[in-house]
């Protein structure tokens, strides 16, 4: 029985079979029963939630983040332990060791890859692609989109700034319309960034999205492994209290950040200032400055999800963060949405198919 059917009513309604015809193109793409990713959480996206999201009939995807070849292939091994449903990974174009990461998936045979984080470097698509691996890729605004289809990606992933972690400047919602009318026909489209509640999923799979992404949404799961503190903190909070960091030197190539206002914000402002310094005084060059900017998030997230320092740790959270109300199995968070989109579909058809 997949979740669709498990939701259903025992005469299938119109909005359910809606639903599964809708989101047909990115359940076959993703070889799950629904067209809903769990995406990529550094620290919180790790064997035991991802296994959780395929199980419950979604798409789990291990956030590999700054993970070491060897704790990643430790990763996939432990989740493939757990499920034996479709999971994917998401690496980030940027790591030292991107090749070694694709390497590891390889072997591992993994089924879909997403890139994050930029460009791809040149002959990692291709390595990718030919491990037999699907793969999916960022876009965060019309052309690079074309560029990422002409080099032959499987799937673009368009993420909004509503969304949690690292973001760029543009809404989901203009995202979409900027870029499904052009491509989606092309390629499968998976929008993410803000999405809390089924209605807005099936709207964007009406613009003609194959699937949907949410992060935010999945973090208080009971299989979440986040510390209680930092699932406390995502209860308590509002829309209004996931804000993005604010870059204080132009040389600095610092991506934006969302995440629940507390003290870190503070110390990420004054890690800024003191390697704008070294950049002054010569001591680090561009790359450096950069590399220690993302680890200093790295170390910051892990200080709020594993050892639940909500104060100082970042709390990276998305805007649909006030709909995320108690702890909850997965499965029930994702037939929630399940039937939050079939009903808003079988309101909006009228009742009629």
């Amino acid at each position: 029985m997949t979740t669709l059917e498990a939701t259903a009513p025992t005469a299938a309604s119109i909005g359910h079979d809606r639903l599964a015809r809708l989101m047909k193109r990115g359940t076959d793409f993703l070889g799950s029963e629904v067209a809903i990713m769990a995406g990529a959480m550094s620290w919180v996206s790790e064997r035991n939630l991802v296994s959780a999201m395929s199980n419950a009939g979604g798409f789990g995807v291990i956030a590999c983040g700054a993970m070491s070849p060897e704790l990643l292939d430790a990763e996939i091994a432990g989740t493939e332990a757990l499920t034996a449903k479709p999971f994917g990974v998401n690496l980030i174009t940027m790591h030292p060791q991107l090749s070694e990461l694709i390497d590891v998936c390889a072997r591992h045979k993994v089924g879909h890859v997403v890139l994050a984080g930029g460009l791809p470097p040149t002959g990692s698509i291709e390595r990718i692609k030919a491990s037999g691996a699907k793969l999916m890729c960022f876009a965060p605004a019309l052309a690079l989109a074309k560029k990422l289809i002409r080099s032959g990606v499987d799937a673009i992933v368009v993420e909004g700034m509503e969304a949690g972690g690292h973001i760029g400047p543009v809404s989901t919602s203009v995202l979409a319309q900027e870029i499904l009318p052009v491509i989606a026909a092309d390629i499968p489209v998976f929008v993410a960034g803000g999405i809390g509640r089924g209605e807005a999923m099936a709207g964007y799979l009406e613009m003609g999205a194959a699937g949907v992404q949410l992060g935010t949404r999945f973090v208080c799961a009971t299989e979440c492994i986040a510390h209680p503190n930092f699932k406390k903190a995502f209860i308590r909070a509002s829309a209004r209290d996931a804000i993005a960091s604010v870059q204080i030197d132009p040389r600095l190539p610092v991506i934006p950040v969302r995440a629940l206002k507390n003290a870190a914000g503070e110390l990420f402002t004054a890690k800024q200032r003191e390697v704008a310094q070294l950049l002054d005084d010569g001591r680090v060059e561009m790359m450096e400055a950069q590399l220690q900017i993302e680890h200093y998030w790295a170390g910051a997230l892990r200080r709020a999800v594993i050892d639940g320092d909500v104060e100082h740790g970042s709390v990276m959270a998305g805007q649909s963060v006030g709909m995320v109300t108690k702890e909850e199995p997965l499965a029930d968070i994702l037939a929630q949405l399940v039937d939050e989109g079939a009903h808003a579909l079988e309101r909006r058809s009228g009742g009629e198919s």
